[in-house]
């Protein structure tokens, strides 16, 4: 064995030494390498911080004498913003115009492509129903769109990934578009072993921003390598499309140096030396990459936007180009219509098939101060002074006595923009449209304006301070502050939309309601149930599709009025009665207790009557107390109805109770899962709180998508609702990599309790006891009727709610809560929601004619008396069963031996004399014979058919013999006398022929 290893060896040697030969050989054929032959680079830091600079061939094998390593910089060392490491001499150097440099940090801001260094990893995070096959999301990724990158539009989960290598602790930020809660938006940090990295007040759930609105994130990193995550997870559980999620400008600090400057991208230039940045070309200028300076365009007969990295040609001008407006009233109270190109004017106005601009000038009368405010013989209309009002085409009137103004903003004539509506335009992709009028006013109504694109967002935003509700009310426990309503309209013929959205306390602004297509004119309301200072803003956005080419420049929103109640800064359009002190002249207003209203003669308080409410905030006359509905009271404000957990019923002349203290906490029910139509799961959670605690409506539904945190993922901090019944769209946790289960779409289903009755309908809302299984027993179901009077632009009258009791005796005290079979989601419509919560505790309390006694048999003296339920049992609680019961027996036993003695002796009495009785008659049977015998020899008679029936001669008898006996009281008579011969019989015989009496 030790032979052949030393030829290997022996062998190995040799061929070292020839292929040393061969590449000394190559190596004296080879030319000196020059600088552009080769590149520096450093190495990795070894653990004393220290690195070498070494020269990498551009192309390996094609030059020889390469720079020697040298120690390199510091591994922390870094350049100023618009420098670059020079590296052949280890220096900082400027960067050259037309390019920039951040020193120690990079910056992704162009979104033509994916980046070098960026991957989009589509994975489908959820699972199918059991034997089928999750949908493919190999197509679904992240887009880039120019400027921008923006997420996908599906239900797949999509990473957008990028990998950096620190030397220092750094940062990345990046601007972000996030306005659609049906997609989980969350940004995380993992290291090279794919773990995720610990934060400290660094969210992972990102906050939602308002329509056309960007807002900046930035992280803390480490050293060393973090993987960045930008993922997001369409949920489409509505019928809406999912609005994607937008990024720009990503920028990462922490990098130890940048070996070469990046050229300005087309459309900006850098003109001086040593730039961090770059600026947008001038409009009607453009330039290409890595610019100095921006080339003009020929303006006679091409254009450029700003930012542009080409000319375009001008089109003819056409109706599209133009918009009217109106000016300012002026002191004869007239308009003016005035007609404007579009700004910026790209259009011919000499080309041959051109339109010319309509003259302006036409004047018409101004439309009439809003209500609150007045024309003092001036063209501007000013506000009221406090304590008076106005209708706004009369001057400002102090309130009588006994009222006070109503407060709040009513806006329907459109001449100027009222001083706390501003109007903004925005857009996603570009500048073009800033600082122009997003919305014009246009007398009787305010449309949205032209805009610079067809895909920009044309904002109207309307501030409110807070709500202030009226002195005698101010005292009230009411859950409604104030409410905006106004009157729109959409005329559009491509995808138009129109977004309602609040921002309350300046927290995060969120959608109420939006709008798709066309829409008739209508009305709109939404009700504040919190005091805070609130910003409400629409956006309108003709199209998403960007396009060069305007196509849809008359589609357009109209808006008629806007009505806030109970402004804190508002103006008074009438006055409204108020409760005042006394009935003494000048006597002022003051506040109703909670639960008071205003009478009418007096204008004093008055307190309510028991179980009614009051509606709102409508406190004047007695009609303002409304009669709570059936199975329900009034808390001690009035301000609600509720049901105690009682109810009363009265059937077939029994009186039936129940108790549903049992039921009152929050039931819950979590039916599903139920699966989008590329199978993701989620199912819907609905919280109930039937009956009691005075109506506070205890039943919370969380949304803790944009409020999770790293630090504490089970913090209790979340947007919330909370109404007697709520829902939400729950995500589960398992294969999905989230740390909880999230929880979005919380949305109250009902906000006041209507009633509890057995009937089928209560107020306008109906249950359908068809949706459920018939009730096999014969106690009455028990609805519960509820109602949310949010309006939506699906349910215009608001939700209703149906919880149906039903008593179970074989189901817990808590009982089990289904939903229809036919609607998985509890409503069929959207709008009315249907329960059935079957329970032992919705059975009425037990009576004393549910149960019934048993008695038993008298053993050793003592009888037993037990009490048991009739069956089946359908009652719970109430009365309990009585003991049994033990009663002495002897009284009762000597009573029934008398009776069983009096029974026998009666018994052998009788036998006795039906024997005496038999034997006696047979006697006189004999007697009898031998008297009618006698009779026929001694006697002359006439002659009978026949006397008696002798042998042979049964078959022709006709005549039958009927005699009387006596009675048994003359028998004993005859029995006593023994030898009264007169005693005698009457005998009749019956003849077919004649009758014939015997004596004897």
């Amino acid at each position: 064995m030790e032979n052949p290893k030393r030829a290997m060896r022996f062998m190995k040697c040799l061929a070292w030494m020839y292929s040393s030969l061969c590449v000394m050989a190559v190596a004296d054929s080879l030319a000196q390498c020059n600088e552009g032959d080769y590149y520096f680079e450093y190495t990795e830091c070894d653990s004393t911080g220290s690195r070498w600079r070494v020269a990498i061939p551009q192309r390996p094998g094609e030059c020889t004498g390469l720079p020697d390593p040298v120690q390199g910089t510091d591994c922390t060392f870094s350049c100023e913003a618009g420098e670059f490491l020079e590296m052949s001499a280890q220096e900082c150097t400027q960067c050259a115009a037309g390019s920039y440099s951040l020193g120690s940090g990079i910056r992704f801001e162009e979104w033509d492509d994916i980046p070098p260094g960026f991957s989009s990893v589509a994975t489908y995070l959820d699972n199918t129903p059991h034997g089928q096959e999750g949908p493919s999301c190999n197509g679904s990724s992240w887009i880039a769109q120019g400027s921008y990158v923006e997420s996908n539009r599906d239900e797949c989960s999509v990473s957008l990934v990028y990998a950096v290598h620190l030397k220092k602790q750094g940062s990345v930020s990046f601007d972000y578009q996030y306005v659609d809660n049906n997609i989980f938006f969350e940004f995380f940090i993992q290291n090279d072993q794919c773990q995720e990295m610990e934060k400290t007040s660094d969210q992972k759930w990102m906050k939602l921003t308002s329509n056309g609105q960007w807002s900046k994130h930035t992280v803390s990193l480490k050293s060393g390598t973090n993987v960045l995550y930008w993922r997001t997870t369409g949920v489409t559980v509505g019928a809406k499309v999912v609005k994607p999620v937008l990024l720009k400008n990503i920028q990462i600090e922490g990098v130890a140096y940048m070996s070469e400057c990046l050229p300005c991208k087309p459309g900006t230039f850098s003109k001086a030396p040593g730039s961090s940045s770059c600026e947008l070309c001038p409009r009607n200028t453009y330039s290409g990459r890595g610019a100095s300076s921006c080339t003009p365009c020929n303006t006679s007969t091409h254009y450029a936007l700003e930012g542009s990295t080409m000319c375009k040609a001008r089109p003819a001008c056409s109706k599209k180009d133009y918009f009217q407006i109106h000016s300012v009233c002026d002191e004869e109270g007239k308009t003016q219509i005035i007609y404007k190109w579009i700004e910026p004017k790209i259009c011919l106005e000499d080309a041959s098939d051109a339109v010319t601009l309509p003259p302006s000038g036409k004047r018409e009368p101004c439309p009439p101060c809003n209500p609150g405010f007045y024309n003092n013989n001036t063209a501007t209309c000013l506000p009221c002074p406090q304590g008076t009002y106005s209708d706004g085409l009369k001057e400002c009137q102090p309130c009588p006595a006994g009222t006070e103004p109503a407060l709040g903003y009513e806006y329907k004539w459109w001449n100027i923009l009222p001083a706390n509506i501003k109007s903004s335009c925005f857009n996603v992709a570009n500048t073009k449209c800033d600082g122009m009028n997003g919305w014009e006013v246009a007398g009787d109504h305010i449309r949205s304006g032209a805009g610079g694109s067809d895909n920009d967002y044309l904002i109207l935003n309307l501030k409110v301070p807070g709500f202030r509700l009226p002195t005698s009310i101010s005292g009230t426990s009411g859950t409604e502050f104030g409410r905006i309503t106004f009157v729109f309209e959409t005329i559009c013929t491509a995808d138009c939309e129109l977004y309602f959205m609040m921002d309350t306390d300046r927290r995060s602004t969120s959608v109420v309601e939006s709008w798709e297509g066309s829409k008739e004119k209508q009305s709109y309301t939404h009700i504040m149930t919190k005091n805070a200072s609130v910003s409400y803003t629409w956006a309108f956005q003709r199209t998403n599709q960007a396009k060069d080419v305007r196509q849809y420049i008359n589609d357009m929103v109209k808006m008629y009025s806007i009505t806030v109640t109970n402004a804190l800064d508002g103006v008074a359009s009438s006055c409204r009665a108020c409760a005042i002190e006394s009935q003494q002249p000048g006597s002022a207003c003051v506040p109703c207790p909670a639960g008071y209203y205003i009478d009418e003669e007096t204008n004093q308080c008055l307190e309510c009557p028991p179980n009614t409410f009051l509606s709102g905030h409508h406190v004047y006359g007695r009609d303002a107390c409304q009669p709570c509905g059936p199975g329900s009271r009034s808390n001690k404000e009035h301000s609600l109805c509720f049901s105690d957990c009682s109810f009363t019923y009265l059937e077939l002349n029994q009186t039936l109770q129940f108790d549903f203290s049992p039921l009152g906490f929050t039931g819950s029910i979590m039916n599903g899962p139920s699966f989008t139509s590329k199978g993701t799961k989620y199912y819907h959670l609905f919280n109930i709180s039937l009956c009691g605690l005075e109506g506070h409506r205890p039943a919370v539904c969380s949304d803790n998508v944009t409020d999770l945190s790293d630090k504490d993922p089970h913090s209790t901090e979340s947007n919330s609702v909370e109404a007697f019944i709520c829902q939400s769209t729950v995500i589960p946790s398992d294969g999905r990599g989230f740390r909880v289960a999230l929880t979005s779409q919380s949305t109250g289903l009902a906000d006041s309790f209507l009633g509890a009755t057995i009937e089928k309908s209560l107020n306008g809302v109906a249950a359908r006891p068809e949706l459920f299984p018939t009730a096999p027993r014969r106690v009455p179901d028990i609805n519960f009727y509820y109602r949310s009077p949010q309006t939506t632009s699906s349910c215009e009258n608001g939700r209703n709610t149906v919880v149906t009791l039903r008593c179970n005796p074989e189901k817990s005290a808590k009982g089990e809560i289904s939903v229809p079979r036919e609607c998985p989601a509890g409503t069929c419509d959207g709008c009315t929601f249907h329960f059935l919560w079957e329970s032992s505790s919705a059975c009425p309390r037990c009576t004393e004619a549910d149960y019934h006694q048993i008695e038993g048999a008298c053993k050793g003296g003592v009888q037993d008396t037990v009490y048991v339920w009739t069956e089946p049992r359908l009652c719970t609680g109430g009365v309990a069963l009585p003991v049994k019961k033990s009663m002495p027996c002897e009284m009762i036993d000597f009573w029934l031996k008398v009776g069983a003695g009096v029974g026998a002796f009666c018994a052998v009495l009788l036998i006795s004399l039906t024997c005496y009785v038999w034997n006696k008659n047979k006697k006189l049977e004999f007697k009898y014979s031998k008297l009618v015998m006698s009779a026929n020899k001694e006697c002359e008679l006439p002659a009978a058919d026949s006397c008696a029936i002798m042998e042979g001669e049964g078959e022709e008898v006709e005549d039958e013999v009927v005699y009387s006996k006596p009675s048994l009281l003359r028998k004993l008579k005859a029995i006593a006398t023994k030898g009264n011969e007169q005693s005698s019989e009457a005998v009749q015989l019956k003849s077919s022929q004649a009758e014939r009496w015997v004596w004897g």
